[in-house]
């Protein structure tokens, strides 16, 4: 698997993998209204190009055998969706194709931001993951990270629960 930052230029591919991954992994379990309502405003060219031009955000893409397999989104202190902690990153996305499942890509990814936190000398690594995909709470209490609390997130008019986990490093 090779790991690429995204950039300005890759912001129609960014967009169209965004929204293709985000419905594939959610549209099964939420009613379709909602799901559009949520992508029109996180998945557009403008809100996500404000975020890879964001020097406290960055993108990356993962690549298996040249075919973008899956990206993660890091945010750093400003760009922190809670705590803002200069100490920290946040995870804010791991998305994977789903014919990619079970290839080790979002392990891999994740992985790949531990060793930047580390690198940059962080002390912790957390994420908001939705109370009701159980598969990736598993996937992050197998990699370390433990609940420590809850906010609200708003999928369209759906008023969802999102747990907050962290990982020391």
């Amino acid at each position: 698997m090779v790991i690429t930052k995204v950039i300005a230029t890759d912001i129609d591919t960014l967009v169209a993998f965004s929204r293709k991954t985000f419905f594939d992994a959610f549209l099964h379990l939420n009613k379709p209204e909602d799901m559009e309502a949520y992508a029109c405003v996180a998945f557009n060219v403008d809100k996500l190009l404000s975020e890879v031009n964001n020097r406290d955000s960055a993108f990356y893409f993962a690549w298996l055998d040249d075919e973008l397999v899956g990206y993660i989104k890091l945010n750093y202190t400003s760009a922190q969706t809670e705590f803002q902690d200069k100490n920290a990153v946040e995870v804010e996305r791991i998305y994977v194709l789903s014919s990619a499942q079970g290839k080790q890509i979002g392990k891999q990814l994740l992985e790949f931001a531990e060793d930047l936190a580390k690198k940059d000398d962080l002390k912790y690594i957390w994420l908001g993951v939705w109370d009701n995909n159980h598969n990736a709470i598993r996937f992050y209490e197998r990699h370390g990270f433990k609940a420590f609390s809850t906010h609200d997130f708003f999928l369209g008019n759906d008023r969802q629960t999102d747990i907050l986990m962290q990982k020391e490093l």
